[in-house]
């Protein structure tokens, strides 16, 4: 089965490839779209569905789509569906992670998810992937593998997801967790 993931970010590429590994799986990019599909939805499975819907009407091709954030409790879900938007369209994850440091500075209470939808779509068949890591916001960035939010979200052993290797974050994170979610669905479709 080939499938459209419709992200170009190389980090989420690579998380959803090696779990739906026996899919053949290939980014906008490779199909040579060049499209980027605003998020405006209030919820994670509502920008995750809009894409999946979007890039489907526009290439006819099966289609999966994400939408993750990271929800901190002290901070009521902040900056949940905004996670990589919160701070501006070219603020960098540096800043962000940074900022968000700053915020939990102010409170006793660090705990925090990340949440992840993922969405499968062909046309007919809407089928979701669901993850939700739970864990910690860090008082400094630390590690050096991942994207976004990792070198600030510490697991219950004390390392961030940036300290962990790909193998080691594709078995906790939540769009890990979501793929191998969505992978037990699709096969229940006989996909």
């Amino acid at each position: 089965m080939v499938i459209i993931i419709a992200t170009n970010n190389k980090g989420k590429i690579e998380e959803i490839k090696k779990i739906l590994n026996e899919y053949e799986i290939y980014s906008l990019k490779e199909r040579n779209i060049d499209i980027d599909v605003v998020e405006d939805q209030d919820t994670f499975l509502g920008n995750a569905q809009k894409k999946a819907f979007e890039i489907y009407e526009l290439t006819g091709e099966e289609t999966i789509a994400d939408d993750s954030g990271l929800c901190i409790d002290a901070l009521d879900g902040f900056p949940g569906v905004m996670t990589h938007r919160f701070l501006g369209d070219y603020a960098s994850d540096t800043m962000r992670n940074e900022y968000l440091i700053n915020e939990l500075n102010k409170y006793s209470n660090r705990s925090a998810q990340v949440i992840c939808k993922l969405v499968y779509y062909n046309g007919k068949d809407i089928v979701v992937g669901e993850g939700v890591l739970k864990g910690f916001i860090a008082k400094e960035c630390r590690g050096i593998n991942g994207f976004g939010f990792d070198e600030i979200f510490e697991l219950s052993n004390g390392l961030t997801l940036a300290e962990l290797s790909a193998d080691e974050k594709n078995k906790v994170s939540a769009r890990g967790l979501a793929a191998k979610d969505l992978k037990k669905k699709l096969k229940v479709l006989g996909k």
